[in-house]
């Protein structure tokens, strides 16, 4: 199972956001741990889905996440919701490949 969190960020933080998101992806391709999952799409009207499977939590020990996390609410509009999510299939996807989006 995974963990979806959704969330709206303010329209100036945006750019922000995305940021530290691409952080937490250099750090893990860096660390390349093996039992983390994690994809985050952006729609268009600024909400953004992190899809994750983390057992061993490994995101919480990483420092760009903690960066992430630090002032969340001060760039988001919305109180992020979380729900237990499962993948019903996927035909060539980025889902179960390491990708890494942003420098």
């Amino acid at each position: 199972m995974f963990k979806l969190v959704q969330y709206r960020v303010k329209p100036e933080k945006i750019e922000e956001n995305q940021g530290l998101i691409a952080a937490v992806f250099r750090e893990l391709a860096a660390n390349a741990p093996e039992d983390v999952d994690y994809l985050v799409f952006q729609l268009d009207d600024g909400t953004f889905c992190h899809l994750v499977s983390d057992p061993s939590e490994v995101l919480k020990r990483l420092e760009a996440f903690a960066a992430f996390q630090h002032n969340g609410d001060a760039r988001r509009l919305t109180v992020p919701l979380q729900n237990r999510a499962g993948i019903i299939g996927s035909y060539p996807f980025a889902v179960g490949k390491k990708v890494s989006l942003g420098g």
